[in-house]
């Protein structure tokens, strides 16, 4: 019996070595895994069209496990912590999703890994796009598809509440919207993270905090996931919502035009990579190489942008994401629900990718504690200061900022991964918060 059991083993060992020469993962190596802050259409659209795409290419069956942590900023936690306890791997293949700023951070702290795409696929995708990377020149990661921030909103409900059209951000902030605000925790969502940085960075560091700081005090509650703000903006549960235009698109589509609207604020937004890379020590490393190769490529691509049901397009769910290969563009046609080519327009906002990566975490804290954490002080202080007529000096103090930008950029980059420093400095930020917001109340009288 033993010799049998031996003879068996042998000859298995010799299938997965024959199918390993032959470019199909062994039954044992044919799940990829991967984590990812994309909604479920994207998930179930990039499993089945890869499946497809597999089989044809390499003969093999494969299977997807999409790992949720219930948004970016949760998602970077969650693997600097596997990270940590396993320093080689956390057997986990792939990181899709969340922007690009998370990437340029992970690179840095080594917990990607290199694969450079095929020339023909690469030499049709541009390293850069307004000033921004598509893609990591070490090819550490890249810019799957484009994403646009804005605002969307309710038309039939600020016309019956007689509300401005937005046109900006600050626009969000103006005292006459109280309550009709929807945003997320830029702590638990990186669309909504990006937006805030957007605003940062569009009006500068304490402009843009005095924006931040009124727009949050407008804001009815905010949501775990920038998902539930074009549900409550069409709900009119608020006639105003942060929305990535992924999201945007979508509701619109599902609502009506008629009924909702949105822009992306000229001159005052981006158009961003929304990014893959492969982890380091990835345990399915060919797996996630395809993996890359199917999302960068052509059939990636125009699963991106084409309606469902057109031939080489999504089966049950339009993604309606713009593509990162310009050529694709003509290929698609009016095939697609993507109206804007971000290849035919500019923007006026220069985004450091850069600083937004540096000052990533220590951004979402300074926001949180300030203004979410502390929302009901700051709603009673915005109350008083709007009842007050709007008093310089009690403006001043409610917008007002516990740490410079330079000072926050150099936490960011170094003593914020201190655990017991970045816990006591956070304190200390509610305590200024509570302080300045009783004050803001006074000085409204």
């Amino acid at each position: 019996m033993f010799g049998y059991k031996k003879i068996a083993l042998g000859m298995a060992m010799l299938i997965v070595a024959l199918l390993s020469i032959q470019g199909v993962p062994a039954a044992d190596d044919n799940k990829l895994i991967l984590i990812s802050p994309h909604q479920e259409s994207i998930a179930k659209e990039m499993t089945d069209g890869f499946k497809v795409w597999h089989k044809a290419k390499y003969g093999g069956d494969v299977e997807l496990e999409w790992l949720d942590q219930g948004g970016t900023s949760n998602a970077i936690r969650f693997m600097r912590s596997e990270f940590g306890k396993n320093p080689d791997g956390i057997n986990v293949d792939i990181f899709f999703g969340g922007g690009t700023d998370p990437y340029l951070k992970l690179k840095e702290e080594g917990l990607l890994q290199a694969y450079k795409l095929p020339d023909d696929i690469l030499s049709r995708i541009p390293q850069e796009y307004s000033g921004s990377p598509v893609y990591d020149p070490d090819f550490q990661w890249y810019g799957a598809c484009f994403s646009g921030f804005g605002i969307l909103y309710n038309k039939q409900l600020i016309k019956l509440m007689g509300l401005p059209t937005p046109k900006k951000w600050a626009d969000l902030a103006k005292p006459e919207l109280a309550g009709w605000v929807s945003s997320a925790d830029p702590r638990q969502s990186g669309s909504v993270h990006k937006m805030y940085e957007i605003i940062l960075q569009s009006y500068g560091w304490e402009e843009g905090f005095g924006v931040v700081t009124r727009m949050d005090a407008n804001v009815k509650v905010f949501s775990r996931g920038a998902s539930e703000i074009p549900r409550n903006v069409d709900l009119g549960e608020t006639a105003y919502g942060l929305a990535i235009d992924i999201y945007a698109l979508a509701k619109i589509a599902e609502a009506g035009a008629d009924r909702l609207g949105y822009i992306m604020p000229e001159g005052e937004t981006v158009i961003n990579a929304d990014s893959i890379g492969i982890l380091k020590g990835a345990p399915h490393g060919d797996l996630a190489r395809r993996f890359v190769e199917f999302v960068m490529g052509e059939p990636g691509q125009k699963l991106w942008m084409l309606k469902v049901g057109e031939p080489e397009g999504p089966k049950e769910f339009a993604l309606r994401r713009m593509s990162v290969m310009p050529d694709i563009y003509d290929k698609v046609g009016g095939r697609t629900d993507v109206l804007v080519n971000p290849f035919k327009m500019s923007s006026a906002l220069k985004y450091d990718h850069e600083k937004g990566s540096a000052r990533w975490t220590i951004v979402a804290d300074l926001i949180g504690a300030m203004t979410i954490d502390m929302h009901d002080e700051l709603m009673k202080a915005w109350e008083a200061v709007r009842k007050g007529g709007m008093k310089a000096a009690a403006v001043k103090q409610l917008i007002a900022v516990p740490v410079s930008e330079d000072e926050a950029t150099r936490l960011g980059k170094g003593e914020w991964n201190n655990p017991e420093f970045r816990n006591v400095t956070i304190t200390e930020w509610t305590k200024f918060a509570q302080e300045k917001y009783k004050t803001a109340a006074k000085l409204a009288k």
